[in-house]
């Protein structure tokens, strides 16, 4: 049997193939390369593996053979694989082949890949001219066919290693990507918490209007264990990160899903069979802090009556992306997780009247503090707001979790034990006050506040200063007076045996 590698291994491996471009390539180009072939080696490898097991078995019945390789998950074409290009990487022509074989996967599995290679060349200028991009190219399929690359089953184990080894990658370019980072990736322990926090069970139906790489997706689907009965809906604006959705969704087993290309708010593609917005028990997002083009523009005539509690400001889209994930809650059971800047909470004019209205019609369930310094890009702290279609009553717990994080050099963290489960305990044990963290505001409580959410309103972080003992003080001051003396005594006598008597 092929000696297993672990995790750690394969994420090096997969990291290093990035220094190809390093120096060359800017990494927000040379992201969806690398990505793009690591899932191109995960098809090649997982096909090869299973005609090799036919093989063994049918191994005088090639027609069989052929027969068994259509039940696969997806379809390799001949020619099309990792190692059919790896074996001509010294030949001129390698971008163009391996589109060619990108557009040939595309074509074999339209209804999984359809247009997921679109926005991805192999051939492109953005490599070089042609002989540094055939070089570079040569050098990216030799770095994956690093046997550590390995990523038959009987290499990798049963584990998820290779969705792993992907989610890897997205999170370390998106710590290198600065203030794009946020179109593509949610910190892991954030999708986590969110993920706890809206609770998905076995039949719902999860949507997230901004998916990003749909890892904050995943992350609610992993919430239902044991079971894949589930389904995954996601809209994503930016192309390449839609792809960059379908391919992880792909190599994470997730087949049950569907993830649109185009603007959630200008045009939102999750629609009902009466054009109408589809409804969903689950809906979770981390869109972009404070959009300015939004499309405010188009917003009083919308056909879906999203904005009629408000429109939001023409530079600050928050609310637009909240109040269209409210309209998309099934109305018994829909629950909804956003992460926000701290400016959704106290904002006014037209964002106060919204958020007075939600608060009224008693859709607001929690507000979560978090730490500064989460997210990839920003160092401001934000907030999570969840939403419930079936509130009894209008109450709103308050959590204050920002001053609770493990410190890094330029991110913090959220440790599981220590933070992530003590919010998700608070917000369901829902308990009237804890001190100095989380405080349950009634209606009339928000309404004395002009609707004003800011945290520290609701929860009391005061802490007293220590009393000062003035006399204790005093005697520390005539002690350091004494031996200052002292000290200034044996000065002079120092000073004296070296002849500065003066």
């Amino acid at each position: 049997m092929t000696n297993q590698v672990n995790q750690a291994e394969i994420n090096q491996a997969v990291w290093s193939a990035c220094d190809t471009f390093r120096g060359t390539v800017d990494a927000s180009i040379y992201k969806d390369f690398v990505l793009t072939m690591l899932f191109l080696k995960f098809l090649s490898d997982v096909w090869q593996e299973h005609y090799e097991k036919y093989a063994e078995d049918y191994g005088d019945a090639p027609a069989l053979i052929a027969e068994m390789m259509k039940n696969e998950r997806f379809v390799l074409p001949d020619g099309a694989s990792f190692y059919a290009l790896h074996e001509q990487r010294h030949a001129p022509g390698n971008g163009e082949r391996i589109d060619i074989a990108l557009h040939a996967i595309e074509e074999a599995n339209i209804t999984k890949l359809r247009d997921v290679f679109q926005d991805i060349s192999f051939n492109s200028t953005k490599l070089g001219e042609e002989k540094q991009k055939n070089d570079i190219l040569a050098l990216l399929l030799e770095d994956f066919a690093d046997k550590r690359l390995n990523l038959r089953l009987a290499h990798i184990g049963n584990q998820d290693v290779i969705g792993n080894a992907y989610e890897y990658l997205i999170s370390r370019f998106a710590s290198e990507a600065g203030k794009t980072a946020g179109e593509f990736y949610t910190p892991a322990e954030v999708s986590e918490l969110l993920a706890e926090l809206v609770d998905p069970q076995e039949g719902d139906e999860i949507c997230d209007p901004t998916c990003g790489s749909a890892s904050l997706l995943m992350k609610c689907g992993r919430q239902i264990t044991g079971s894949k009965k589930y389904a995954l809906f996601g809209q994503e604006a930016i192309g390449s990160t839609w792809a960059l959705a379908k391919m992880n969704l792909f190599l994470h087993g997730e087949d049950n899903h569907r993830v649109e290309w185009g603007d959630t708010i200008r045009n939102p593609k999750l629609l009902d069979g009466e054009d109408g917005l589809k409804h969903f028990d689950v809906v979770v997002a981390n869109p972009p802090f404070s959009l300015k083009k939004w499309g405010h523009a188009t917003a009083e005539d919308d056909r879906f009556s999203r904005f009629r509690r408000g429109i939001p400001p023409t530079s600050k889209g928050d609310y637009a992306f909240i109040l269209h994930m409210i309209e998309t809650m099934k109305p018994k059971t829909g629950r909804m997780g956003v992460v926000v800047p701290h400016g959704v909470l106290f904002r006014g004019s037209s964002e106060g009247k919204i958020r007075q209205k939600l608060v009224e019609e008693h859709k607001l369930d929690a507000v979560i503090g978090l730490p500064e310094k989460l997210f990839f890009g920003t160092g401001i702290p934000a907030a999570i707001l969840i939403f419930k279609q079936d509130k009894e009553d209008g109450s709103v717990l308050f959590i204050d979790a920002s001053r609770e994080f493990d410190s890094g050099k330029n991110q913090n963290k959220l440790d599981q034990k220590k933070h992530i489960d003590k919010i998700v305990a608070t917000y369901r044990a829902r308990q009237p006050a804890t001190d100095k963290y989380s405080y349950l505001a009634t209606q009339q409580d928000m309404s004395e506040n002009d609707f004003n959410l800011n945290i520290p309103r609701y929860v009391d972080t005061f802490e007293e200063e220590a009393e000062i003992d003035l006399m204790a003080v005093r005697a520390e001051r005539e002690d350091l007076k004494t031996e200052l003396a002292k000290l200034d005594e044996q000065m002079q006598g120092y000073l004296k045996e070296l002849g500065y008597d003066s």
